[in-house]
């Protein structure tokens, strides 16, 4: 990591395990990026190096034991491969803290034991990203393991996915010379908890993508905001204990 913008920062997240666990569901698009501490929160926004994909990150201020005042941005680099080495030692119940200290990031875990780690502060460029403008005319909100099972059903069959929503429900599709498949999660139905369709909507993504982003996030939360629309992105958005979230955007393929 890297610190921009402030000679020292520390800040305390609760459940070290859980943190390991978001900083793998984003490692899943991006190798390096940015931590913004705001006085809200903390912030992170990127694409994955092809930029199809984009994760936004979001965890408010209340969510840490422990956070600094700052009257600026600071921007935070990230290597995930490494931040992740470390924290996969988080034991359950276990607290994560954060300092910078002049050239090194020390992190700290502390639960049963106490384990200490400085890694040496490297820069990441921090390249702003717009909010992606896409009016959805599908948001489906189901269960996160009911979408990663239907994503694993798919890559049975094809490397795209054809997302369809109609007026009794959103239907997942994929055909290739291997077979077909289908999977519909019905209005009213037992893994659909809510379901808006403004008009009937299609839109096929990569399969590597999606089974990525879901086989990592849904370990951090049971719910997922499916939303798009014809030919637009694919908008995911997992809800964090705390008040965070983290949303994924996935570019369409033209068919």
């Amino acid at each position: 990591m890297a610190v921009v913008g402030v000679g020292s920062v520390k800040l305390t997240y609760p459940d070290g395990k859980e943190w390991y666990l978001i900083m793998d569901a984003v490692a899943v698009l991006v190798e390096e990026s940015t931590l913004t501490l705001t006085k809200d929160g903390v912030k992170l926004r990127a694409l994955d190096p092809s930029r199809t994909a984009m994760v936004d990150l979001y965890m408010p201020r209340t969510a840490f034991d422990e956070y600094p005042d700052v009257d600026q941005d600071v921007n935070i680099g990230i290597n995930f491969g490494e931040i992740k080495k470390i924290l996969r030692r988080a034991g359950k119940g276990s607290s994560v803290s954060f300092e910078v200290e002049e050239n090194s990031l020390k992190i700290r875990m502390t639960g049963k034991v106490t384990r200490t780690v400085k890694l040496p502060l490297i820069d990441v460029p921090v390249e702003q990203l717009p909010t992606p403008k896409v009016v959805f005319t599908v948001t489906a909100k189901l269960a996160s393991d009911a979408l990663r099972q239907a994503v694993k059903d798919v890559e049975v069959i094809a490397d795209a996915a054809k997302f369809e929503g109609k007026e009794d429900g959103l239907y997942i599709r994929a055909s290739s010379d291997r077979g077909e498949t289908e999977i519909k999660f019905e209005r009213g139905g037992e893994v659909l908890f809510e379901y808006d369709n403004k008009e009937t909507a299609t839109a096929t993504y990569s399969v590597d993508y999606l089974s990525d982003i879901v086989n990592s996030a849904f370990q951090i939360s049971d719910i997922v905001t499916v939303e798009f629309a014809t030919q637009k992105p694919l908008a995911l958005t997992f809800e964090i204990s705390g008040g965070g979230t983290l949303a994924y955007f996935v570019a369409p393929r033209i068919e």
